[in-house]
């Protein structure tokens, strides 16, 4: 067990270069990694000279390739030190989001690729230069190991009663879904063991994978009637056979019997739904309201954070006493994001953040407040946050940046 949340050294900051700070933690000793890495857009790349590549002629294919080989060492260290359970989120926006999702399946596998999400930042848009008003940006995520994977995107789900009209004699509400795939993409060559015969009774409406007397074989269809799948298995149709009910139903070429499911309004376990990927800023915040979240605690000393909410969310998928890495922890959201849910659901969610020594621009707001690096404005955040919220936090100073 961890200890308690405010005890001394509860998350702890590294200030230097993350390929030498990820490589000193335990391997699979992170469960999960939500960071934020330099997007490319000329400005924000401190690594451009340490990474040129003179085999490019073109400014535009060695700004890239200098970026790909800054990143490719740098996950493949995380992948290092994430557990087999664990899950890997990346902000990224257009500049590099095509290279990273190729550099990612490479490093982590495009069999463990969850989702390429679309996080909607600046709903004004960028009103600068030409063509669109770009008001997206992206977090790409993906599994240690897809078949342990840990993460469980769905939600709590609010229903209205009215969408189940009907009910049992003892008052419990439902509807009727087709037991049978309306999905085209699955069918038997794509689901072959979905695609079984059942016997069904219209008369009494019962529902088994074995013959009975009065039953008849039913296989999915679509339609057209081309061959489909069903949406059960033969072992869970034998498990959850009064879920299920034989119907003559009217279609367009007449009556027909079908099987259907029963969806209880109330569900044991209760109901949930799957997130989706487009998650809107009036859900998880805005670029605004990250530069307010900052201001409110340190001034307003970075440009472009990320709001908390966007950490949050992600955390809202793995349970409450997961190890969280940060390896470009920028101005410190990911940290606050921890320290407030654990403050929210008395989760014991751990934090371990690594921010470059790199200096501050000159004249810049975090200098003029006396951040000289941006590991001091990390560290200056999650102080604040250590003091306002608990959580401790133990600050290590590593070697020096690659300047």
């Amino acid at each position: 067990m961890p200890a308690a949340p405010d005890a001394p050294a509860w998350n702890t900051f590294h200030a230097g270069d993350n390929l030498e700070v990820l490589p000193r933690l335990a391997p699979g000793s992170v469960d999960v990694i939500y960071t934020d890495p330099p997007y490319n857009t000329g400005n924000d790349f401190a690594y451009a000279d340490r990474f040129r590549d003179g085999s490019h002629a073109d400014p535009y294919l060695r700004r890239h390739a200098a970026w790909a080989a800054m990143m490719r060492p740098r996950l493949e260290a995380m992948r290092e030190v994430l557990a087999p359970h664990g899950a890997v989120f990346v902000s990224i926006d257009d500049n590099e989001a095509a290279h990273l999702r190729l550099l990612m399946d490479d490093v982590f596998g495009e069999a463990n690729f969850l989702a390429q999400v679309v996080v909607n930042l600046n709903p004004k848009g960028r009103q600068l230069g030409r063509g669109f008003a770009t008001s997206h940006e992206y977090v790409l995520a993906y599994a240690r190991d897809l078949a342990v994977c840990a993460v469980d995107a769905s939600t709590t789900e609010s229903v209205d009663e009215w969408d189940f009209p009907l009910s049992t004699e003892d008052g419990r509400r439902f509807r009727y879904l087709p037991l049978r795939n309306t999905n085209k993409k699955f069918n038997p060559a794509t689901a072959p063991t979905l695609h079984f015969a059942l016997y069904g009774d219209p008369v009494s409406g019962r529902v088994a994978t074995a013959e009975f007397p009065g039953s008849q074989a039913l296989t999915p269809v679509f339609g057209d009637g081309r061959p489909a799948v069903w949406r059960w298995s033969r072992p869970r149709v034998d498990e959850r056979p009064d879920d299920l009910e034989c119907r003559v139903i009217r279609g367009r070429n007449g009556e027909r019997v079908d099987i259907f499911q029963r969806d209880w309004l109330h569900r044991e376990g209760g109901r949930r739904k799957k997130l989706r990927t487009i998650w809107l800023s009036e859900e998880i915040g805005s670029t605004d309201t990250a530069v307010a979240e900052l201001k409110a605690l340190v001034g307003h000393v970075f440009e472009s954070p990320k709001p908390t909410g966007l950490v949050r969310r992600i955390l809202a998928t793995l349970p409450d006493d997961v190890v969280v890495l940060d390896p470009f922890a920028g101005s410190g959201t990911t940290g606050h994001a921890v320290a407030l849910a654990n403050r929210a659901d008395g989760g014991t969610r751990r934090c371990i953040s690594i921010n470059s020594t790199e200096p501050t621009r000159e004249g810049s707001n975090a200098r003029l407040a006396g951040l000289d690096t941006v590991a001091d404005i990390t560290r200056a955040r999650l102080t604040a946050v250590a003091e306002q919220l608990g959580g401790g936090l133990e600050v290590l100073l590593e070697s020096p940046d690659i300047r």
